[in-house]
């Protein structure tokens, strides 16, 4: 038989929240097993048991922010470094998308607790989320994550800064999509195709650090300019750079 985990962590890869919020609504008795309210912390459940969440525990859910920040080149995703403010600074009031159409308007609250789902690179631009909702942290940057991110990127190869789609290699184009190793590991397929003579389209499923710059390098080339234009099914679409817009209720990644 298989072993009894921690409820808490049990919810969270059902996806039902994060072991976090699992603990708050485990000790405000919005949990139940088989039918029967658990409402002390610690509790362990078997694999085949049966989680509900009381409505109390999803109308908290639906309270929850997630983000989406037209990231300008200057600003860090997660903590101030090096001088750098942090991404979040820019979710106020005024910066708030003129046309969010999801009904909701900026309040301190929305700040709590709100964390960056992914990274972008501080001289890169695009889409960054930053959300309360650990079900949609867990699915965009969980260990098991398979999620599309999609990029704009406009290259240099030697002395080529415009045509360079007709100097680069064919070849080191195939070893963009699949033969490069970082950190010693190689990394997964990818989709990466001419977007126009200056300008590659990259489609990844992974984001290590400085990922596409230095899958670029190894090949020779050189970055000029990097923006995410999607992640998942979610569009980065005609979001001003600096401002932001809350993810819709019929939106899911």
């Amino acid at each position: 038989m298989s072993e009894e985990v921690r409820l808490s962590k049990r919810m969270a890869e059902l996806g039902l929240c994060s072991r976090r919020e699992a603990d708050d609504f485990i000790a405000k008795g919005w949990v139940k097993v088989d039918g029967v309210v658990v409402n002390v912390l610690g509790s362990k459940v078997g694999p085949g048991a049966q989680i509900t969440l009381d409505k109390s525990a999803k109308a908290s859910q639906r309270r929850l922010a997630t983000i989406l920040l037209n990231k300008p080149i200057g600003y860090v995703s997660g903590q101030a470094e090096d001088g750098y403010q942090p991404a979040v600074v820019l979710i106020q009031g005024a910066s708030q998308w003129a046309d969010d159409d999801s009904g909701r308007r900026f309040s301190p609250a929305m700040l709590r607790g709100l964390a960056p789902a992914g990274r972008l690179d501080i001289d890169s631009t695009g889409l960054l989320v930053l959300t309360q909702d650990g079900r949609i942290a867990r699915k965009l940057i969980g260990e098991d994550s398979d999620i599309e991110k999609e990029y704009l990127v406009r290259v240099s190869y030697g002395k080529a800064t415009t045509n360079v789609r007709d100097v680069f290699p064919v070849d080191q184009l195939a070893r963009l999509r699949h033969g490069l190793s970082l950190d010693g590991k190689p990394l997964k397929l990818a989709q990466v195709e001419w977007q126009n003579p200056e300008q590659l389209r990259f489609v990844l499923k992974e984001g290590k650090k400085r990922q596409i710059r230095r899958m670029c390098e190894l090949v020779g080339l050189k970055v000029t300019a990097l923006k995410r234009v999607r992640i998942g099914r979610v569009k980065l679409g005609d979001l001003p750079i600096g401002k932001w817009r809350l993810l819709g209720e019929s939106e899911i990644f």
